[in-house]
């Protein structure tokens, strides 16, 4: 075998969790085999180079077998070369996201729940209280 589709073998090497997550990917635009822009039906072979987007982080790498058959990550890491171009921006977004979180991940969302809501108050200054009354003080 010396070609294979390109979502198989993003498959195979263990880049996705299932196909159809790769043709996804792929029709998104997001994997460009030798600077060109792929499409799922793209085969692949030796010798090519990859270029994908794993969420923030852009990998490039080269392949170096071939395998339509999804096997174990050490026999994946068999069927590709990562670049060191890419190795190192992969050590470099590990040790920012090791330094530092994302502000915006530790935002809740939607709206506040009753608990949040007292304590929103309680910190403003705000109880039962502070608010208008309809006795006749």
């Amino acid at each position: 075998m010396e070609k294979l589709r390109i979502d198989k073998w993003l498959w195979a090497a263990r880049f996705y969790k299932t196909r159809s997550l790769a043709a996804e990917e792929i029709g998104k635009g997001r994997v460009q085999i030798n600077g060109v822009e792929a499409k799922s039906s793209r085969e692949v072979k030796a010798g090519d180079e990859v270029s994908l987007r794993q969420g923030p982080l852009t990998r490039t790498v080269e392949v170096m077998g071939i395998s339509n058959q999804r096997g174990g990550a050490p026999v994946a890491q068999l069927l590709y070369k990562e670049s060191e171009e890419s190795l190192a921006r992969k050590a470099l977004a590990a040790e920012q996201g090791r330094l530092g979180q994302e502000p915006a991940t530790t935002l809740e969302h939607g709206r506040p729940t009753k608990r949040d809501r007292r304590d929103i108050e309680k910190a403003q200054g705000q109880g039962w209280d502070s608010r208008w009354s309809a006795s006749a003080d």
